[in-house]
């Protein structure tokens, strides 16, 4: 998979390496003439210094022939035109923006061009809900523009989707489990999947049918 990276800082620079040691051809966008001599002799990565947000400079980047554009800079209107010009342009099938201002978050979405936006502040608070709150549904993260959600609860003792299979939870037709943690292994979703106490359920699944979702596998009085 080819992938393009706007910005070399340390986030940046981050994804690439940890990109690079998947196997993945990567490319990494720097206009800071500081940032770009200190990051481009790491091996295996391509470097060009050029400013992410210039039609030109994306060209000659054969942005087109990219699979992924990642906007990950520390300028959230720089993110957003990376990713517009990404899509609009250049057809870029996936396009991951990072958030710096959770102020900002709701320009993040399709109309910009932006499939998954990651907002590092909102991360941080789900994680923490996701560790504390036992029996509550956390979204861990929003995609295709807020659209679609992945959703994860931990199954409490009074949860009522105890002892059901999946295939008798009855979840509707826009949410569905792709996931299910238990003891640390992870166990591929199937209908005869019955669910115990203390399983981590992971669910995909659009806001509309959330409170849904939430009735079948929450504690009681758990929100």
């Amino acid at each position: 998979m080819r992938v393009c990276i706007a910005g070399g800082g340390n986030v940046g620079s981050f994804i690439a390496v940890e990109l690079r040691d998947a196997g993945h051809d990567v490319l990494v966008l720097e206009q800071d003439p500081v940032v770009f001599d200190r990051r481009a002799s790491i091996p295996g990565i391509a470097w060009h210094q050029a400013d992410a947000c210039e039609y030109r400079s994306l060209e000659r980047a054969d942005l087109a022939a990219c699979d992924v554009v990642i906007a990950a800079t520390g300028d959230d209107e720089d993110n957003l035109v990376v990713a517009l010009l990404a899509r609009q342009e250049f057809a870029v099938p996936r396009v991951i923006a990072r958030v710096n201002h959770p102020q900002n978050e709701w320009l993040f979405n399709e109309t910009w061009g932006v499939d998954v936006a990651v907002s590092t502040p909102h991360l941080l608070t789900s994680l923490v809900e996701e560790a504390v709150s036992v029996g509550s549904l956390v979204r861990l993260l929003q995609l295709e523009g807020g659209s679609v959600s992945l959703l994860e609860i931990t199954l409490a003792e009074n949860s009522p989707a105890l002892g059901s299979a999946l295939k008798d939870l009855s979840l509707p037709r826009d949410a569905t489990v792709v996931a299910v943690l238990r003891r640390q292994h992870v166990i591929v979703p199937r209908g005869d999947t019955v669910l115990e106490v203390g399983d981590e359920v992971m669910i995909l699944s659009t806001p509309a049918v959330e409170p849904a979702v939430r009735a079948l596998l929450a504690a009681q009085g758990a929100r």
